[in-house]
């Protein structure tokens, strides 16, 4: 519902104040050493931008690295010792904070919406930068294009740009570290469960669900092969990690159970990871786990892994991906760009990894 109210809002007030407020006065800036990223949406966008944050802070080893985040996707800042700390706009001791704060820079890493580009003007900094899309340019110092057809982690690479920062090497990850203090697989499954493989069944929409049954079918053919599987999820995946779990014994069905840095502990032991299009799948790649991933509606010469430990199963349907600047229509041939993809196929993919 938040996430609802935060779009109409944006919709209908973003919009306005975005032809209303007087464009940035730009001013010289040698070396910035206070630096404010905001990075609204999901979890996955929130991991891709890591690589951007450590090159900031390759560059500019002294700076502080502030977020501004929201609170469903902030916990991933904390799996990066280069960010020094993490606010929430939506809880608002955070906002104000940040909003009586002084930057010498803020990037506004949003893609498209209005709001974030209305608090990159309103917080004090000498330069301000983000994308040019739907209108915002009035709100930055400095512009960056924007392009669905490229690679995500490149797109946020582009917005170091304005500060003469352009290297960029698509070899980017692992970019994420699991502190300590975090509960290890051990303590979560116990020593003796060996080499497993994470299964996540879950996604931000049912469109990007493959479906219980599938991913029941695919657990099977992993416990033939004398390898256990783990579920992971939040409470809203508790029913298919269940539905799994009966259908093969021997599954160990963690959804609902864990919290986000404990799902990574999880992750960054396993041998495998197979989930569809989600923040999950991200926060495998971010830890170096090979990955087997499905997309279908999602953009994935945008979004999917890179490189030769991951495999992208994507059925290249002529109306997929229909998804644009993170909205996806309903659809009306029940996602067979998903559906129509096989167990036994996911599973042949997984093979070519372990093996």
């Amino acid at each position: 519902m938040k996430i609802k109210l935060l779009k109409y809002l944006d919709r209908v007030l973003g919009r306005l104040l975005v032809s209303v407020l007087p464009a940035p006065v730009k001013r010289t800036l040698d070396s910035p050493k206070e630096v404010l990223l905001i990075r609204p949406g999901g979890i996955g966008d929130a991991v891709l931008l890591i690589p951007t944050i450590l090159s900031l802070r390759a560059a500019f080893p002294k700076i502080q690295i502030d977020i501004l985040a929201e609170k469903r996707n902030s916990q991933i800042f904390h799996l990066s010792p280069a960010v020094n700390s993490v606010y929430c706009y939506d809880q608002l001791a955070d906002f104000r904070q940040v909003l009586t704060s002084r930057y010498d820079l803020v990037i506004d890493t949003e893609q498209w919406h209005h709001l974030s580009a209305i608090f990159a003007r309103l917080i004090r900094s000498r330069q301000k930068i983000g994308f040019g899309t739907n209108g915002r340019s009035k709100m930055f110092t400095d512009v960056v294009g924007y392009s669905h057809a490229t690679y995500e982690v490149k797109s946020f690479f582009n917005l170091l740009q304005p500060l003469q920062l352009n290297s960029y090497q698509c070899a980017t990850f692992p970019c994420l570290e699991v502190p300590v203090s975090v509960k290890t697989s051990a303590q979560l499954l116990g020593d003796d469960v060996g080499d497993y493989v994470v299964l996540f069944p879950g996604a931000s929409i049912q469109e990007r669900r493959w479906g219980a049954d599938r991913f029941s079918a695919l657990t099977a053919r992993f416990v033939e092969q004398g390898l256990k599987v783990v579920i992971v999820g939040g409470v809203e995946d508790s029913l298919a990690g269940e539905k799994i779990a009966t259908a093969v014994p021997g599954a160990i069905n963690l959804t609902g159970k864990t919290s986000l840095l404990e799902t990574a502990s999880l992750l960054q032991d396993s041998v495998l990871l197979v989930s569809g299009d989600s923040g999950i799948l991200h926060i495998g790649v971010g830890l170096g786990i090979p990955t087997v991933s499905l997309f279908g509606p999602g953009i994935a010469a945008k979004w999917a892994p890179k490189g030769k430990s991951h495999r992208v199963i994507n059925l290249q349907l002529p109306c997929s991906p229909c998804t644009q600047f993170g909205t996806t229509p309903a659809c009306t041939i029940g996602a067979k760009c998903l559906q129509d993809i096989s167990a036994e196929h996911v599973f042949s993919a997984a093979k070519e990894i372990l093996n």
